[in-house]
């Protein structure tokens, strides 16, 4: 009698039979506007102080090199991973997946995920369904299993998504994905204290951590390391620690959960872009001046709140460095008021200690509207109202915003914000070869992309 799989194992199995050809055309198309989308904040942020602190320890730690870093140099998968990983999230311009009680970054994967493609000399469609599968391990746990609430970060699904799409890339044995994924997801259990109170660096670095982490524990199982078969249901396991019960029937999933997806329009937090849209709509009115506001009044859902409005996650008036900038809904409003975007510039130390940005956050009051939080995670509704020094009323309303999934970038539109983001890095033709390579990965090989990625200057650039 064969004895009945463990909920990893079963995980495993889902990981080991998807191809490329069960992506639909448009999750395909979805999909690689999320890697045009990601590669282009990481090479954003490339001049960034704690990025240049993490290049000089992977340099001095060194590595065999066998995965590119993207603005020069190659070293081991699992610290590519990191350093990858911390790029494409500093910005805090990536992708987001939103669901009831969690809210993740599933490109958080891509670092890790290209990095054990190119290991294995992998094609651009073996990439492509791997990060497909990390998409929708890491979306489909943040459905059923959220840990929020319970003081845990999104990482922590994260561990189970990460390794699954580097065992995916590199295109391990059933029974070695449900190892590697049984290793990283009992060893990754990260607190939600990075993102609450003073943020430290730590926020944009947790993921890249969780995906160094998993990039090594897939690399353990490929070695015959094992991990505790049972990391879900069994006995102080995942569940009766941490996530209480949940099913997913693995083998009725598909790759198609990245189109459910959204991607930021503004470089701000991803419960913030409706609200920032209200203020830009304001903003462009007649009579409108940003030095004459008396008062700005917002009405939000319940999660933003908690998150970038003072709620839970602690003050957001107080606004000192660009981690707690790109967490603050009154620091995100108020800029977007008075210039008219909110863009990476819009986090620079001299902006973030203006007079005039620092005055006019102590302005803003955010509150819950039960109306707008009902209506959460199917839109992410905002109510704004600026009230200027005469009694002049200016008012605002979004439901969603562009990038958001009922209103979804198509690849004109990623294409812009890519060279947007990318231009102090790049000259023109290495824009369009990486673009053109992207759009054409299911017929080229990863190192297609990953030299291109690795002959970008780490320097910013006049081109």
């Amino acid at each position: 009698m064969t004895a009945a799989m463990t909920q990893v194992q079963e995980l495993a199995s889902f990981v080991a039979r998807v191809r490329f050809q069960d992506l639909s055309s448009q999750a395909a198309e979805q999909l690689k506007i999320r890697v045009l989308d990601t590669v282009g904040v990481a090479i954003g942020a490339l001049d960034a102080e704690p990025i240049d602190a993490i290049r000089k320890l992977t340099t001095e730690l060194g590595g065999q090199p066998l995965s590119t870093l993207i603005g020069n140099g190659k070293t081991a998968p699992d610290r590519a991973a990191f350093f990858n990983g911390a790029l494409s999230r500093y910005l805090d311009f990536m992708d987001s997946y939103i669901a009831e009680g969690e809210t993740c970054h599933p490109s958080d994967n891509l670092g890790a995920v290209l990095a054990s493609a190119e290991m294995r000399n992998a094609s651009g469609k073996d990439f492509l369904t791997a990060l497909a599968t990390a998409y929708q391990v890491q979306t489909r746990l943040s459905d059923v299993a959220p840990v929020r609430a319970k003081g845990f970060d999104h990482t922590t699904q994260g561990a189970y998504a990460a390794a699954a799409g580097v065992a995916k890339a590199l295109n391990l044995s059933a029974e070695q994905i449900a190892n590697a994924i049984a290793i990283s997801g009992t060893a990754n259990n990260a607190l939600r204290v990075s993102r609450t109170g003073a943020l430290s660096h730590w926020k944009g670095l947790a993921y890249p951590n969780t995906a160094m982490a998993a990039t090594h524990a897939a690399l353990l199982a490929a070695h015959g390391i094992t991990g505790p078969a049972a990391v879900f249901e069994g006995n102080k396991g995942f569940m009766e620690t941490i996530a209480g019960n949940f099913t997913i029937d693995w083998a009725k999933e598909n790759l198609e959960r990245v189109q459910l997806t959204i991607l930021k329009k503004h470089n701000a937090e991803i419960h913030a872009q409706s609200a920032i849209d209200a203020a830009l709509d304001i903003r462009a009115r007649a009579g409108f001046s940003a030095q004459a506001v008396q008062e700005v009044r917002l009405k939000t859902f319940a999660v933003a709140h908690q998150i970038i409005g003072g709620g839970e996650e602690g003050d957001k008036r107080i606004v000192r460095t660009k981690e707690e900038a790109d967490h603050s809904l009154p620091y995100m409003v108020a800029v977007a008021l008075l210039d008219g975007e909110v863009q990476p510039r819009q986090y620079r130390p001299e902006r973030i200690g203006a007079a005039d940005v620092q005055n006019l956050l102590r302005k803003v009051t955010v509150t819950v509207d039960a109306a707008l939080s009902k209506q959460f995670p199917r839109l992410l509704p905002a109510d704004l109202e600026v009230e200027l020094q005469d009694g002049k009323l200016f008012r605002a309303h979004r439901d969603d915003y562009h990038g958001f999934y009922t209103h979804p970038f198509d690849w004109t539109a990623a294409r812009e914000k890519f060279n947007s983001v990318t231009e102090n890095f790049t000259s023109a033709p290495q824009r369009d070869a990486i673009s053109d390579t992207v759009a054409t990965l299911d017929d080229c090989p990863v190192s297609a992309l990953t030299s291109l990625l690795g002959g970008i200057s780490a320097h910013a650039t006049s081109a």
